[in-house]
């Protein structure tokens, strides 16, 4: 990429990060969690967590970000200080699941939402059967709104950027709504300090006889390694700008303050997000209640449609409508975040041999056309899975492997590289990064114990990347 084709500003770039983290986990995930936890206070704290979490690991990539502004981000900074095999290994598990996984997941979300306006598209509605494979129209818009999304980044970095801008304002407007409207129930009738009555106490749900279990010292955190998995997700995708860096303009400042400003700003609208449902839902739900969406509560909203119980309360039966326009709104804008973002480190992983070799070519709007169409043909592949659930804790633990990986690439680039140019010095170094390092591998044990064949697919898909490095390596060498 030449300074020309450099036209992302830090408004972009902050937009960039936000939007891609905010999809449809905010309004949805709280009630899992309350299942996990049974308790508002801790559910919280996870959510904090998780966005102190994720800032951590936002101000020690700012750093790597600044030493190695180019296009292709945290594949660069693997490959700078641990090798081609790491930073490989690393971008095949974006490609087969933790960018096209999450990619298939919204893109079907966005459809989920839209049947609700356009009941044809509704998960019921089988397109085609063939013995134990079936496609419904839900995937099929999913796919189609992917294909569509690629398109439209194919015509330039403009058209991405300008979507970019709507819709993540629209859903930073929307977020913002709904909490001023719940802090205004303060002044009436409300659930928050009844949530909040024995905070300390917790338990766990048993979603096949009904019953619940306490939960006291060890498992309590236990059961917290495992309800932050939603929070995680729905946090996740903030490093996408890093993979864009060529475009960015001056990008060794505009991609830290990105990073800063977008997960700082997500972080503390996820956290007051959270505390509005606690103003306007029981937590676990009021018996005596004659509406069905106070009977179930926050922990058994219907769905986990969390965030339209809560819209719900405030505004009655036109809630469902206002917001599944909002988390179509931020379905739609999520994904073309992620699809502009993704395919440039599938560039970058081309022009270095190490991803096929057409994926590196820029069209006439100088941007790379195959790339994009490698990656949304693929997500539309695992579209078809039907296993979103699944893609998308495979998706974050695999996240979470490669963001500790990245974090251990900044004391050995110390160690190994001291001279180099660090226009930005990681904040609190060494003591932030080596706490997120700490935690984030506490909780990826965690839930390989809670987990276990969830991870473990997700360690399969890492370790296949092994064997296939080598076939690209050698693939590469021929051809020179």
């Amino acid at each position: 990429m030449n300074e020309k084709t450099r036209t992302l500003g830090l408004l972009d770039t902050t937009f960039l990060v936000a939007g891609s983290m905010i999809g449809s986990g905010i309004f949805i995930v709280s009630a899992d969690m309350m299942r996990e936890l049974m308790s508002p206070f801790w559910v919280l704290l996870c959510w904090l967590l998780s966005g102190v979490l994720t800032l951590f690991a936002a101000l020690s990539y700012s750093e790597l970000a600044g030493m190695m502004p180019q296009a292709g981000g945290q594949f660069i900074y693997l490959q700078k200080a641990f090798g081609n095999r790491t930073a490989f290994v690393y971008g095949w598990t974006v490609f087969m699941v933790i960018q096209t996984g999450v990619i298939a997941a919204v893109g079907v979300a966005f459809a989920k939402f839209c049947a609700i306006f356009f009941p044809f598209f509704e998960a019921s509605h089988v397109c085609l059967s063939i013995g134990f494979f079936r496609v419904t129209w839900t995937q099929v818009l999913g796919m189609a709104s992917i294909l569509f999304l690629t398109w439209v980044n194919t015509r330039g970095i403009e058209n991405g950027k300008w979507i970019q801008r709507l819709f993540t304002s629209a859903k930073l407007l929307a977020l913002f709504g709904i909490i001023v409207l719940s802090l205004l129930a303060l002044g009436g009738s409300n659930y928050l300090a009844s949530n909040f009555t024995n905070p300390l106490a917790a338990a766990t749900y048993n979603p096949k006889n009904g019953t619940t279990s306490p939960l006291t010292g060890i498992a309590i955190f236990c059961a917290m390694g495992t309800a932050m998995i939603g929070a995680l997700f729905s946090s996740d995708a903030w490093n996408n700008v890093t993979f864009i860096a060529g475009e960015i303009k001056n990008p060794k400042r505009n991609i830290p303050l990105g990073l800063l400003i977008g997960v700082a700003l997500v972080t503390i609208l996820y956290c007051l997000a959270n505390v509005a449902y606690f103003i306007v839902l029981p937590a676990m739900g009021e018996p005596n209640a004659t509406d069905q969406t106070l009977r179930n509560g926050i922990y058994l909203a219907s769905n986990d449609r969390v965030g339209t119980a809560a819209l719900h309360a405030l505004m009655g039966q036109g809630a469902v409508y206002v917001m599944a326009i909002l988390i179509i709104i931020s379905t739609f804008g999520c994904n073309n975040g992620l699809i502009l973002a993704g395919s440039r480190l599938f560039e970058s992983m081309a022009n270095q041999g190490l991803f096929f070799k057409q994926a590196a070519q820029l069209n006439r709007y100088n941007v790379p056309a195959k790339a994009l169409w490698v990656q949304g043909i693929w997500a539309c592949l695992l579209c078809l899975s039907g296993s979103y659930g699944d893609l998308l804790n495979y998706a974050t633990f695999s996240s979470l492997i490669f963001y500790c990986v990245t974090i251990a690439a900044l004391f050995w680039l110390r160690k190994k590289e001291p001279t180099l140019e660090r226009p930005y010095k990681a904040f609190g170094y060494p003591v932030v990064p080596a706490l997120y390092i700490l935690v984030t591998a506490v909780i990826c044990i965690n839930l390989i114990l809670a987990k276990p064949f969830n991870t473990s697919m997700g360690l399969v898909i890492i370790a296949i990347g092994i064997p296939i490095y080598y076939l690209f390596k050698r693939s590469f060498q021929e051809r020179k």
